[in-house]
């Protein structure tokens, strides 16, 4: 939960209103949302924020109340097969999508019904990871919905090496057509609690442990690694969205913040898109990992310092807001 105070005259005033509710979708799943609204005379625009593969709302407490802080209320909602969304297989460890339809269908169920309606402009859609594969596709079939996009390591592709990628394909596609597409991919498993020495997502400590903490607490949030299915779905949408022309028709402002020590999607890729993208602009920190809001306040306050120079929004001094 995010507590947000408003100073007026020197004393804290709570003005923050959160609401956690579920949606259902065409074919009867649950989808679990958030919204995190500042007080309208504090309100500067509108944040929708879309997490990536494995991700939840929890997670992302502290951007929350920073976007809150900056005058933005906050929408987001877990993606299904993970959070506390509908999960789609009896093991409910395992990452699994059939299509990327399904997510750019729920993305637009979310945004017509819950977003759309209320929303202040401008309307910032912020995304990582798999979630800034989804936006980019989500700004190319419906151009009008956002007013800008902020993308951390959107996932444009997996692969850096084409006989890897060749490899990978010839096997997900032989164990999809043999009927294995719920069968985990070969290394992935049931959650299990990360070891900070050595991972590829962070170099924060402390960030590093919000997620793990948050499943602690809740179990259920936990997620474990991908099947051939979620896989195969990734691969066909890589290819979809990995098209000059495709990129081309994109025509929203974008922000992309690219980690140059990314271990789990592709930087090269993302600069290679950033290319065709007609209103991007491409920003690289060397020094940070995949997961750009969870590094260290070094890393962060680059990231923040971008926002507000292509978002033209600032942190606003007489928002104070607590995480919880």
């Amino acid at each position: 939960m995010i507590i947000c105070m408003v100073k007026t005259n020197g004393i804290a005033k709570e003005s923050k209103f959160s609401t956690f509710d579920f949606m259902t979708t065409a074919d009867q799943r649950f989808l679990r949302y958030g919204i995190w609204h500042i007080s309208k005379e504090k309100r500067k625009g509108s944040a929708l924020l879309l997490a990536g593969r494995s991700e939840f709302l929890e997670k992302y407490s502290e951007t929350i109340g920073e976007l809150n802080q900056k005058g933005l209320d906050v929408y987001s909602f877990d993606w299904r097969g993970q959070g506390l969304s509908s999960r789609m297989l009896s093991n409910r460890h395992k990452g699994f999508v059939d299509n990327y339809n399904v997510y750019l269908n729920d993305l637009n169920l979310f945004f017509n019904k819950i977003v759309k309606p209320e929303c202040v402009r401008p309307l910032i859609i912020i995304a990582h990871s798999m979630g800034g594969h989804i936006a980019l596709r989500f700004l190319h079939d419906y151009p009008d919905t956002a007013d800008m996009a902020v993308l951390t390591s959107p996932m444009v592709d997996i692969f850096n090496s084409n006989l890897f990628r060749w490899l990978i394909r010839l096997m997900t596609r032989i164990a999809v057509e043999s009927g294995f597409s719920h069968a985990y991919t070969i290394g992935s498993g049931d959650y299990t609690d990360g070891i900070f020495n050595g991972n590829q997502l962070t170099s924060d400590p402390v960030r590093f442990m919000d997620a793990i903490k948050a499943i602690e607490k809740n179990p259920d949030l936990a997620l474990g690694g991908v099947t051939h299915g979620w896989l195969s779905a990734t691969l066909a949408s890589i290819d979809i969205l990995n098209q000059p022309e495709y990129a081309a028709k994109i025509t929203a402002p974008i922000l992309m913040i690219s980690a140059g020590e990314d271990k789990i999607v592709s930087v090269k890729a993302q600069k290679k898109i950033s290319s065709w993208l007609p209103n991007c602009r491409f920003v690289e920190i060397p020094e940070s990992r995949h997961e750009i809001f969870k590094e260290t306040d070094a890393v962060r306050s680059i990231v923040w310092r971008e926002f507000e120079r292509f978002t033209h929004i600032e942190t606003d001094p007489s928002i104070e807001c607590i995480a919880h």
